[in-house]
């Protein structure tokens, strides 16, 4: 079983689509096995590689990094919470057939049961490259703010959380986004050496837009009226890490949780207590808890990314866009001269 021939990258729901349309034109199988397809074929037989990412921000590495040596899909659908991502028994299959299989392990549950069952000689778990950090490690290295008790009021949304004790949200740094960057150069080259070279060459020039990137961060963000980021969950703790920001989150990593009645007050009077201006709500997500806090203390409301998707209404094409997007809005919300 393999996929349909095509360069772009397939959604989630495409890929859904395209392994149904491959099985009623081949001969495979429903078992979902992936035995006899035999990872890494493409590989040795000089082919395109089919490579299938689990979200959208390692979807836009591999696909800038192999190019066209690569065919390259992702697991999660435009739009859709990549947390709470649900596969198919026929998608589990192909995960098995696939070269290689890129993830970041701990953030959906799904993806990491399948890699276990079809995927574990061929798979990338890039959670080590990215040196996660623990749920709220960010917040104890700024000095001036007390949040024993905010932590605390967020450990039963913690613990319950597929991702377990660590922020999944690396690529919002980018400084870790390019140490995984560096390692999908790195298998993708084991896999197929012939194109190692180049691999690791557009990896250093993916780095360098990072780079680049980077400095326009901390240049943006260099001199601001408040350092207080109030965000409607805490998806945004490794930028407050790396930009000296402080994240105050409202439900905490869970993006499904509802806050009590009693934190929207209490999160109301530290709004007040440190003279924020904007709450920021996500693309993908409803705004009413945003406007909640917003309307209660007189603040607006304005949109950060926390690029766990693409849809037609994100503030740009790729990554680089929508986090030049993200710097634009924190600018404007946080006072930035």
């Amino acid at each position: 079983m393999s996929f349909l021939p095509r360069r772009a990258p397939l959604t989630g729901a495409a890929l859904a689509t395209a392994l149904l349309l491959t099985a009623c034109g081949g001969g495979g199988d429903d078992t979902g096995s992936g035995e006899g397809a035999g990872a890494g074929t493409a590989a040795a037989g000089g082919e395109t590689l089919e490579v299938i990412t689990s979200i959208y921000p390692l979807e836009y590495l591999a696909t800038r990094i192999a190019g066209e040596h690569a065919e390259i899909s992702t697991l999660t659908s435009p739009g859709a919470d990549p947390h709470d991502v649900e596969l198919t028994p026929r998608v589990v299959g192909h995960i098995g057939a696939a070269d290689l299989v890129i993830y970041s392990a701990g953030l959906q549950a799904a993806v990491d049961q399948a890699v276990d069952t079809q995927a574990a000689g061929h798979a990338l778990d890039v959670s080590g490259a990215a040196d996660l950090l623990e749920l709220g490690e960010s917040e104890s290295e700024h000095s001036g703010h007390d949040h024993d008790d905010e932590h605390a009021d967020h450990d039963d949304e913690h613990a319950g959380h597929d991702h377990g004790p660590e922020d999944p949200h690396f690529w919002l740094d980018t400084q870790r986004y390019g140490q995984v960057a560096v390692a999908i150069a790195d298998q993708l080259g084991a896999i197929d050496p012939d194109n190692a070279q180049l691999y690791r060459a557009n990896a250093d020039d993916l780095i360098a837009d990072l780079e680049e990137l980077d400095e326009e961060f901390q240049e943006g963000l260099a001199t601001c009226e408040t350092r207080d980021l109030v965000a409607t969950h805490e998806a945004f703790g490794y930028l407050a890490h790396r930009y000296d920001l402080h994240q105050l989150g409202i439900t905490g990593i869970s993006p499904d949780a509802e806050p009590s009645p009693a934190r929207l007050a209490e999160v109301s009077a530290q709004v007040r207590a440190l003279d924020v201006t904007t709450i920021y709500a996500e693309p993908n997500l409803p705004e009413d808890i945003a406007r909640t806090v917003a309307q209660e203390t007189g603040t607006q409301v304005a949109i950060l990314d926390p690029l766990e998707g693409l849809t037609p209404d994100s503030a740009g094409s790729d990554y680089l866009e929508v986090m030049r997007a993200n710097l634009e809005s924190l600018r404007t919300g946080l006072g930035c001269s």
